[in-house]
């Protein structure tokens, strides 16, 4: 029962902040919301795109690259939940956790938990956006989209935990978020399709299929159409598990970052 004690009160923790910080929804949103109503345009003419697969369809642009938003959503939320991470670290409430009586790979476990809620709720914020601009999906592939959702804003969120590790210094996080989140969203098929990147390097291509973050915008993408992509839930998984075993590395005191950082 403690376990379940120490989820609620992390979950609720988060959800208090989250509550307290009323832009932070607003600017989550903003973000995808130009990249839909005024960059879409300006793409689909400058690539001249036709999309068909895996879709059997056609289908636009706009409808295209709202996985890659959400996609987009779910990454600097995961970024957003580190800088929180090493906020929290500076004022001593990250110490105070991490000595609780419980397994450190649960509490950490909590946060991912935590902040992957919190990205799932701004992902449909947004989705609903979309649909009553007029993006929208087969109603299924809405209620299909969640464990996707879920399982990407995890693996990011791990990433984010990851990086929260490595830094110890505020200061330094914001270089640190700009380094890791445009190569992972613009190396990725969140804008364009892989066939049209190949046309462009096959070697660009190569490293797109390498990002996991481009694996789980396919996860997304296949899930709001109620297609599978095998390849896309493993790669995401196993980048979950990567993420999170590391974090969980970097945290421990003894063996990991922090005591090489001591």
């Amino acid at each position: 029962m403690i376990w379940l004690v120490a989820l609620r009160a992390i979950l609720l923790r988060e959800a208090l902040r989250f509550l307290g910080q009323k832009g932070r929804l607003v600017s989550a949103l903003v973000r995808p919301l130009v990249w839909l109503f005024v960059f879409a345009a300006g793409f689909r003419a400058a690539l001249g795109l036709s999309i068909t697969p895996p879709y059997q369809t056609y289908i636009t642009y706009e409808v295209y690259i709202v996985p890659g938003l959400v996609g987009m959503i779910l990454l600097f939320n995961g970024m957003q939940s580190s800088l929180s991470l090493v906020y929290d670290r500076e004022m001593g409430s990250m110490r105070l956790l991490l000595t609780a009586p419980l397994p450190r790979w649960w509490l950490l476990f909590c946060r991912l938990v935590a902040a992957a809620l919190i990205s799932t709720l701004q992902a449909y914020a947004f989705l609903a956006v979309a649909a009553l601009w007029g993006v929208r999906f087969p109603w299924p592939g809405y209620l299909a989209a969640l464990p996707a959702i879920l399982l990407a804003s995890m693996m990011l969120a791990a990433l984010g935990l990851l990086l929260s590790s490595l830094i110890r210094q505020l200061e330094n996080f914001a270089g640190v978020m700009n380094f890791v989140i445009f190569p992972m969203f613009f190396l990725s098929s969140a804008l364009y399709p892989l066939w049209k990147m190949a046309e462009a390097s096959p070697r660009l291509r190569d490293l797109c299929q390498l990002n996991p973050f481009t694996h789980a915008v396919e996860l997304i993408r296949f899930a709001l159409y109620l297609q599978p992509n095998a390849l896309a839930l493993v790669v995401t998984t196993g980048a979950l598990v990567l993420f999170g075993a590391l974090a969980v590395w970097g945290y421990d005191p003894a063996r990991g970052l922090a005591a090489r950082k001591a």
